[in-house]
């Protein structure tokens, strides 16, 4: 869902943004920059509680790697979903997509409009389709 730093970079004002809370963790820098990358849609209560206690330790770092290899990608013979966010602002959801359908030998690349990088999976407005998206892979 909406991989970051796997087929294209971070666009930089998506950096930017991130920046306060990046340098100087807060729950309310989270907010802030929550509601700027998803527009102000309703969330989910219970993770934006989590997201609260993550601000908390700033040591500690999401798991990340270096972006896969191109010859990598292209051995990857296995069925893949790609789900990307429409109105993400974290990359450019057409350019990953162009990436992932020339690397990837079996990929079904679906773009779910009005979904941003931080309100897959759990906004309800888009849930319905991404379900749908899903359920039809897997079926």
């Amino acid at each position: 869902m909406d991989p970051t730093q796997c087929f294209a970079g971070f666009r930089p004002g998506y950096l930017l943004h991130a920046l306060p809370m990046l340098i100087r963790p807060a729950a309310r820098r989270t907010r802030a920059f929550l509601e700027w990358e998803t527009g102000g849609a309703a969330l989910d209560p219970a993770w934006l509680r989590l997201r609260d206690a993550a601000a908390g330790f700033p040591s500690t770092r999401p798991v990340t790697g270096p972006r896969p290899a191109p010859g990598a990608l292209r051995r990857l013979d296995v069925p893949t979903l790609l789900l990307l966010a429409g109105r993400g602002r974290a990359h450019d959801p057409a350019r990953v997509a162009a990436t992932a359908n020339r690397l990837l030998p079996r990929v079904t690349t679906v773009t779910i409009p009005g979904a941003t990088h931080h309100t897959l999976p759990l906004h309800g407005p888009t849930a319905g389709e991404l379900n749908r998206r899903i359920e039809e892979f897997l079926g």
